[in-house]
């Protein structure tokens, strides 16, 4: 029982990571539809900034099954 709550405790760092990530990708598309000349420019700057921000949530998971399956 102890391990599961752990675990879903540990599993809450992924909604602010969604979060993150579609903030970054809403203003990303805000700024291509505004300057649409750095499309270019801003597409990897918003899949470099996705791949940072997804770490976290890949992290959380990783301690989860930790918990699990180790604990």
């Amino acid at each position: 029982m102890g391990n599961a709550l752990a675990a879903a405790i540990a599993i809450l760092a992924v909604m602010p990571s969604a979060l993150g990530e579609a903030l970054v990708c809403a203003k990303t598309v805000d700024g291509m539809s505004r300057n649409p000349e750095m499309y270019g420019k801003l597409r990897t700057n918003m899949i470099l900034a996705c791949a940072l921000v997804e770490t976290t949530a890949i992290y959380a998971l990783l301690v989860a099954i930790l918990i699990i399956f180790v604990a």
